[in-house]
């Protein structure tokens, strides 16, 4: 089941820069709550939201950023904001 889940969350970072202009981002919150509308559960997938940003930032795939500047999203706590990266694709 994590790994199921994994690739939802993956699938949903991934579209949702897709649907977004190349030099808009979107913020972790947003992919949890397109999976889970309850509060609960959302916020519940939000270790994993961070942990599939972090694996996605380290193919190059996506940037986190805080405060407008890279950062690598397990060595930072608070608001982060993901952007589409030089490797970027939807797939």
């Amino acid at each position: 089941m994590p790994e199921a889940q994994d690739q939802r969350i993956r699938h949903a970072v991934l579209a949702l820069l897709a649907q977004r202009a190349p030099e808009h981002s979107i913020c972790p919150s947003e992919v949890a709550r397109a999976l889970e509308q309850d509060p609960m559960r959302w916020r519940a997938l939000m270790p994993a939201v961070r942990r599939i940003a972090a694996a996605l930032a380290e193919e190059g795939r996506i940037q986190v950023t805080q405060r407008a500047h890279p950062v690598q999203i397990e060595q930072v706590s608070g608001p982060v904001r993901l952007h589409r990266g030089s490797g970027f694709d939807r797939s």
